[in-house]
């Protein structure tokens, strides 16, 4: 990760969660390309989770305990940050 995005990212994480809600959703729509289609976003998602549902209950995929996905997320996060 470049100094310049690591920055980004530190001053990101120190926004309110609402803030980086906002921050990330259009930061998705702008590698899909949908920026200024918010419906098409929202409709890509609503797909995205109509896909992992199904791969959930066709037993594709095995589903974690929330606190295991939590500490999983957080120990990559940690582990980005400690990158130089």
């Amino acid at each position: 990760m470049i100094d310049e995005t690591r920055d980004l990212l530190e001053q990101a994480l120190k926004l309110p969660s609402d803030a980086r809600a906002v921050l990330a959703t259009e930061l998705v729509a702008s590698l899909e390309g949908d920026a200024e289609d918010p419906l098409a976003v929202e409709q890509a998602w609503a797909d995205e989770i109509s896909r992992r549902l199904r791969d959930v209950l066709e037993g594709r995929v095995k589903a974690v305990p929330f606190e295991d996905a939590i500490a999983r997320a957080r120990q990559a996060v940690a582990e980005v940050r400690r990158r130089p």
